[in-house]
């Protein structure tokens, strides 16, 4: 059986994913659903092809799926992903280029195979995070003098 790396290298089964997370992120009410037909209308795919991709799919359980009369509708479960992400984090947070902008990145976003993709990703996120840590903790800094400067007002508060 394929581990679920060798699942989501494959770029219709990708597309798959990313079409039934957009389902399920609308905002218009609906179900996050989407039928086979509805997929084979938005890819460039033929219904064996889909359907043979979407089996794989379930089998690995990043998507489930309904059956009502004659249709199955599908949607995706992210679950299983958080193997790639325990797997993917350290690499995150290895070795970051805060000069770094990007591109890279949405080169690898985007599907086209850039050496080196994967360390920038990482330098990326983990750069955002320093800079998310980094903002953070100057607003506790500010945070903690009003608290100084407010207490020294109070009457009642007495002063060390």
């Amino acid at each position: 059986m394929a581990d679920i790396f060798d699942v989501i290298a494959d770029a219709t089964r990708r597309e798959l994913l990313q079409l039934l997370l957009d389902a399920s992120l609308r905002g218009d009410g609906g179900t996050g659903e989407l039928s086979v037909s509805e997929l084979v209308e938005r890819m460039d795919a033929t219904q064996p092809t889909v359907s043979k991709h979407l089996k794989v799919l379930r089998d690995h359980g990043l998507v489930t799926v309904r059956d009502e009369g004659q249709h199955r509708y599908y949607t995706v479960d992210s679950a299983p992903l958080e193997e790639v992400e325990d797997w993917i984090i350290p690499f995150l947070s290895a070795d970051f280029d805060p000069d770094n902008d990007g591109s890279p990145v949405f080169a690898a976003w985007a599907g086209a195979n850039v050496a080196g993709a994967g360390s920038s990703v990482g330098r990326v996120a983990a750069d955002a995070s320093h800079q998310a840590r980094s903002l953070i903790e100057g607003a506790q800094e500010k945070l903690q003098d009003v608290q100084e400067a407010v207490s020294k007002r109070l009457p009642w508060k007495s002063h060390d």
